[in-house]
């Protein structure tokens, strides 16, 4: 089912679909200090950002059906790591939507992300995710990013 995909770089014309997927990112058990909105409501606004042209650091791909439905996305910012200070990016972003996961969209779009990151110079690419999100510690874990001890 994943063959009908392509994963290509968004432009802002698919801003709109991407940040209707954004709320699954609160779509696990979260701390009960959070709200669901607290887990998103930054990234929507990093994406307005770049949408507007005003994140150049930044880029990102999109899973695209054939009909042109956003099914996923992974949005990436270059920048310095924070204790070498080689160049480096942060996944900020990876999300599929509910219908199509499990159709290795996350891994694909990990991947495209990873391979643009070491183009636009990033030596290592870091990213965050709660200890409670078991299904993307999952996916990183099988993508070999290194768990915290």
């Amino acid at each position: 089912m994943c063959d009908a995909f392509s994963i290509q770089l968004a432009d802002a014309s698919h801003g709109s679909q991407m940040i209707a997927l954004l709320p699954e990112l609160a779509n696990f058990d979260i701390p009960e200090r959070r709200k669901p909105e607290h887990l998103w409501h930054g990234d929507k606004e990093m994406i307005q950002e770049w949408m507007d042209g005003n994140r150049p650091e930044s880029f990102c791909y999109v899973a695209l059906s054939d009909e042109g439905e956003v099914a996923g996305l992974s949005f990436v910012t270059l920048r310095e790591e924070l204790l070498s200070h080689e160049p480096s990016a942060h996944l900020e972003v990876l999300v599929v939507s509910p219908e199509w996961r499990r159709h290795g969209l996350g891994e694909r779009l990990s991947e495209a992300a990873e391979v643009e990151a070491k183009k636009r110079g990033a030596e290592s690419i870091t990213l965050h995710v709660f200890r409670k999100n078991e299904r993307a510690r999952a996916l990183y874990k099988k993508l070999g990013y290194d768990e915290p001890k």
